[in-house]
């Protein structure tokens, strides 16, 4: 898997939405927190755009990426926000062209769609990132800003560390190694049976999610289980699961019973509470290296 060179200070970098619409209040501070990391914002169309749901057309939204990636001028790509709407867009973004331009991209949540095509397709790393428009304009904590600065600007091995007062949790002791992939669980059960199915066959398998109560949790990643998604992983690293309590916990499972019970049987070093998705503090993951999972200890090192 190709790594794209890291940034510096000053690079040019494209602002775009895949997905939603940013509130208009939103947009200069993302745009001066981007500043603040030391980079030049180009700001694409689909930051201004809206269309109900989305920031503008499939048509515009892919543009911006395409144009993106083919700019020579853009030596990396920020996706301001997520939402929903990146998975309509696949069968308009050069896939072919982006793979004969690897840069740097980042963001997450619905950005997940992303991802694993540029993974699985293009053959180089992408970044599971906070974004400009949500916690980097809202001012977010030290340690957030400093893992993805090591992702901006470093190229370097280290250990993918929680906060010293959040510790991560064993759920099935072990120790395994594989290329990182995943990111937002309501996208990649929802890649299964297309074109872009996520591809688990000897990796690591990250999952967050937002908003979404014990029983949907369960429904998805039962059906990571029933594909054989969880089989074919070498492990599992579970992060936020934010804003996901039952409405009615008498007549719920616990989180930590669904993943006992659909996880624990797989025999697949797993670990859960890694401070990475949609709450803050949160790291950055650079998805497509290959990573050390030691779920004992706690310990993730990135390898290559």
């Amino acid at each position: 898997m190709f790594t794209p060179k890291p940034l510096r200070e000053g690079s040019r970098v494209a602002l775009i939405a895949p997905s939603g619409p940013i509130a208009p209040e939103k947009f200069g501070p993302a745009v001066s927190a981007v500043e603040q990391l030391g980079l030049t914002p180009v700001v694409f169309e689909s930051c201004h755009a809206a269309h109900g749901y989305f920031a503008g057309s499939d048509g515009l939204r892919a543009n911006d990426i395409n144009t993106a990636f083919a700019d020579k001028s853009i030596d990396g790509i920020l996706c301001i926000r997520g939402g929903y709407g990146a998975q309509r867009l696949m069968n308009r973004i050069d896939f072919d062209m982006i793979r004969r331009n690897p840069k740097f991209f980042c963001g997450y949540s619905d950005i997940t769609a992303l991802h694993i095509m540029i993974n699985q397709h293009c053959g180089f790393v992408t970044y599971h990132t906070p974004m400009a428009s949500t916690e980097l304009c809202t001012g977010a904590d030290e340690y957030t800003v400093d893992c993805l600065k090591t992702m901006l600007f470093k190229e370097t091995l280290y250990e993918l560390k929680n906060p010293d007062e959040m510790p991560m949790k064993t759920l099935v002791g072990g120790c395994a190694r594989g290329i990182l992939t995943g990111g937002n669980l309501s996208l990649v059960s929802s890649s299964l049976g297309t074109p872009y199915e996520i591809d688990t066959r000897g990796k690591i398998l990250f999952l967050e999610d937002v908003g979404e109560e014990p029983y949907r949790i369960d429904g998805m990643i039962n059906h990571l289980k029933a594909a054989g998604k969880l089989k074919d992983c070498a492990g599992i690293m579970l992060g936020y699961y934010t804003d996901c309590a039952a409405e009615h916990p008498e007549k719920s499972l616990t989180l930590t019973q669904v993943f006992e019970e659909l996880i624990v049987p797989e025999h697949k070093p797993a670990i859960m509470n890694v401070a990475c998705g949609h709450s803050l503090p949160s790291m950055s993951l650079p998805l497509g290296k290959a990573i050390e999972l030691n779920s004992i200890s706690g310990k993730i090192t990135v390898l290559d």
